[in-house]
């Protein structure tokens, strides 16, 4: 493996991050209200089928009233 300079290191990391496709912040704010939405649908999702699950273990076990 060659050697490499920090200071040749840090010119090849500024040439790569100069190729960089950064996002709009728009791009930015939709993605991320995207994530949000994402999170709250999968959280009521899984409390729904948690609330199930438990209501039929209750069912079949006969337990808690």
């Amino acid at each position: 493996m060659a050697k490499t300079s920090p200071a040749e290191f840090m010119r090849e990391v500024r040439r790569e991050v100069a190729k960089v496709t950064w996002p709009t912040r728009k791009e930015t704010l939709v993605s991320t209200a995207m994530v949000f939405l994402m999170v709250a649908l999968a959280s009521i999702f899984f409390l729904l089928a948690d609330q199930i699950i438990a209501f039929a273990i209750r069912l079949i076990l006969g337990i808690g009233g």
